[in-house]
């Protein structure tokens, strides 16, 4: 194992650590009473592909599943490396700003509120678009063949839909608010619908 899958390692450790901190509020939902959740194949399928990255990412530590790693790619590594830890912790803050909001279902809680704070000002789904990137550095970082296009071209349009069901359902709960807030707020690139 080289040095940069050595940090990229710890760099996962605590991102995972991190992230289960950060939403053990939100995961209080799977006991609690929901007031709306649609039945979709985007309740668990998108959940089930980051679980199966991070798999191939672990994997991908012990450059199994990955390029040769020569010094050509050194930059291109490091770059990586400096994007996942970046934008994990965006995502443990994303998780952090929704508070008791958060839950890995597609769900309207008794007593949900429309977070419009933190990074929910600017972007509707700050979480979605971490974990794709993160989840994209990590995979360059140890110059994974197999994470990169499943995060680019499986991950990612799942998150799309996934953030497109959860605005269906906030649109149907919220109303008038929910449409204020886009207009004010981005879809998920900051500045782009």
């Amino acid at each position: 194992m080289d040095a940069i899958n050595i940090i990229s390692g710890v760099a996962l450790i605590f991102s995972l650590y991190a992230n289960s901190t950060a939403t053990k509020g939100g995961l209080k939902g799977v006991v609690t009473k929901s007031e709306k959740k649609p039945k979709t194949y985007l309740q668990k399928i998108p959940l089930n592909i980051s679980a199966l990255i991070l798999v191939l990412q672990i994997l991908g530590l012990f450059q199994i599943g990955t390029l040769e790693l020569g010094d050509d790619l050194l930059t291109i590594r490091i770059i990586g490396l400096f994007v996942f830890i970046l934008f994990s912790w965006l995502q443990v803050q994303s998780f952090k700003n929704l508070k008791e909001n958060y839950s890995q279902e597609i769900v309207i809680k008794k007593n949900h509120n429309l977070v419009t704070t933190g990074f929910h000002k600017t972007i509707r789904h700050p979480q979605y678009l971490s974990q794709v990137i993160s989840d994209l550095g990590l995979g360059i970082a140890i110059c994974g063949y197999l994470v990169v296009p499943l995060v680019l071209f499986v991950e990612l349009p799942l998150f799309i839909l996934r953030a497109r069901k959860e605005e269906e359902l906030l649109q149907s709960y919220f109303g008038d608010k929910f449409d204020e807030y886009k207009k004010r707020s981005s879809f998920m690139i900051p500045f782009i619908g």
